[in-house]
């Protein structure tokens, strides 16, 4: 029931994007898929979907090609920055044509959720705001019976009360019937406690795999005294630092040396994601985590 994602590789006129991707997204779960601008996360999506081609490499359903293939295409939906809609059309008439399209369309949910966003479904998708665009694109991607949801950076142009809907949504729909989401955004800090599983891309590879617990419980800020932490930290995988003054805050990813002893004047604490993220993105040396 799992995608299988094997030796994804893209390259545009000459440019890697993609290189050597192997991921494996599991059926009813939360995944965060983290990485700068530019880092190919919406290129893996689209590869994912299948509204791009990959240079080379497979992606499979239960090991059925997800590559023009209909039946297998149908289970997956894409909610990106696109607008793949007519801009004249009423939003109910594109409800109507995506019912028609998805037999099991949640239209009653639909409606439910355009009264909560306050959004007019009389209204033409030409003539919303940004925000009121995507919260639509939302409402779709939220109704749709697809087990496997790909929401590219999903809150776009959403103020902050839009985005803590969205999310409170997000959690009742996913307790209520379970499936896939991957979200792809950069308010880490946001979706933290949302997601169950990261994928971090970085020139262009995938450089974190595995559950969010697991991950933070690998990661470290160490603070001290400046000639304290570096003698503590000496040979562990640093893969960021602060300092102020006399103080120095070295970031570790990786195991901590159980026998080192720790001094007096050291600090030990665990990274947040938006913290970890943000240092691992610096193009340091980091391990990988399967």
């Amino acid at each position: 029931m799992s995608i299988q994602i094997q030796a994804v590789n893209q390259s545009f006129h000459g440019q890697t994007i993609l290189d050597n991707i192997n991921l494996t997204i599991e059926p009813q779960k939360i995944y965060g898929l983290l990485g700068r601008n530019g880092a190919g996360k919406s290129t893996l999506l689209n590869i994912i979907s299948n509204r791009i081609f990959a240079t080379s490499g497979t992606v499979t359903l239960d090991e059925d090609s997800l590559v023009d293939n209909d039946h297998t295409l149908g289970r997956l939906y894409l909610m990106s920055e696109v607008n793949l809609y007519n801009e004249r059309t009423k939003l109910t008439k594109l409800l109507d044509v995506t019912t028609r399209f998805y037999g099991d369309f949640d239209r009653d949910y639909a409606t439910q959720l355009a009264a909560k966003f306050e959004l007019d479904l009389n209204a033409r998708f030409g003539k919303l705001s940004t925000g009121y665009r995507t919260i639509f694109k939302l409402i779709v991607a939220l109704c749709v019976p697809a087990d496997y949801i790909f929401l590219d950076e999903p809150v776009l142009g959403l103020d902050a009360n839009h985005r803590e809907l969205f999310y409170q949504e997000l959690i009742e729909t996913y307790s209520e019937r379970p499936r896939t989401f991957v979200i792809s955004t950069h308010l880490i800090e946001e979706i933290a406690n949302l997601i169950e599983h990261v994928f971090v891309l970085d020139q262009h590879q995938i450089t974190v795999n595995g559950s969010v617990p697991d991950i933070l419980d690998r990661s470290y800020a160490i603070t001290g005294p400046d000639a304290d932490v570096r003698q503590y930290t000496t040979g562990l995988n640093i893969i960021g630092q602060d300092q102020l003054g006399g103080i120095t805050a070295h970031y570790v990813y990786g195991a901590l040396e159980d026998d080192r002893p720790i001094p007096d004047t050291v600090k030990i604490e665990h990274l947040d994601l938006q913290k970890l993220f943000v240092n691992l993105t610096n193009h340091q040396e980091v391990a990988h985590v399967n």
